[in-house]
């Protein structure tokens, strides 16, 4: 990337960003109709360290995209009712049906992450997980589903900073979470976690991609181009819409009718 494509700090500029960004939304506004035309079910999986650009990278990619084809799923800490089922069991009511991506906000790998390094699951639940996940994995593959799984690495320093920054400004603060300041304490933990996650599931079939996302603009387009290039797809003919004039059948003051009716009072 040329230099004067970056900020001082080395990270892409706004402008540049929200150029190629439209570019890529564009493209994947031709992706979700081929994934409807083709009856396509696909999942991603989000996961990284806290702080590592998940929300904004899920938002980049969602945002000009139909919420019906592109559903997100971000589950809240399990219920008493769910602690007590098979531990997929949350997940898999939630997977595609055909013309659908279902992009997964954390995922069962909390199970081999936060679960693990918080004590909210046993060593012999994480150890039993690590054998399954990728058994697991392929069945879903062999059944149809593409499955697509990104990590977010984000660096020391940078977290750190992240998390000041949330902190400090109210309009951030609703994202630290209960996990996020015991994150910072156990970082070597999570980082184990994380290793030991990779060696057991990062198989042929289902491979993990990473990405370093210290830079949060670079990495939502580097990940929105690598799965635009993971699902091939081609442009779709649509008919040409031709808007259809007013009928004057039946034609009444519908202004009028509504007058007296409550509005919202105009403040802008």
């Amino acid at each position: 990337m040329a230099k004067d494509e970056n900020g001082d700090n080395g990270k892409m500029k706004g402008k540049k960003y929200a150029k190629e960004l439209r570019k890529l939304q564009g493209e994947l506004c031709k992706l979700q109709d081929w994934v409807k035309h083709k009856g396509l079910r696909v999942i991603i999986v989000f996961e990284g360290r806290d702080a590592a650009g998940k929300g904004g990278t899920i938002r980049a990619l969602t945002e000009r995209v139909s919420p019906r084809v592109f559903r997100l799923v971000a589950l809240p800490a399990p219920s008493d009712r769910e602690k007590s089922q098979m531990y997929m069991q949350r997940y898999m009511q939630h997977f595609p049906a055909a013309g659908e991506i279902v992009i997964f906000d954390r995922s069962w790998y909390n199970r081999l992450g936060v679960e693990y390094v918080m004590g909210f699951a046993t060593p012999e639940q994480h150890k039993r997980f690590l054998q399954l996940c990728p058994q697991m994995e392929k069945y879903m593959v062999d059944g149809g589903v593409q499955l697509i799984k990104i990590w977010l690495e984000v660096s020391d320093k940078e977290q750190k900073r992240r998390f000041e920054a949330r902190m400090e400004d109210p309009l951030r603060q609703w994202k630290l979470s209960p996990m996020d300041l015991p994150s910072r304490e156990r970082w070597f933990d999570y980082s184990r976690a994380r290793d030991m996650m990779l060696k057991a599931t990062d198989t042929r079939i289902a491979p993990w991609y990473l990405v370093r996302s210290d830079d949060k603009r670079a990495a939502r387009l580097n990940i929105i181009s690598h799965i635009l290039s993971a699902i091939p797809h081609k442009k779709l003919p649509h008919e040409k819409v031709k808007l259809p004039s007013r009928s004057t059948k039946g034609a009444y003051d519908d202004d009028k009718t509504i007058a007296r009716r409550k509005f919202i009072k105009e403040r802008y």
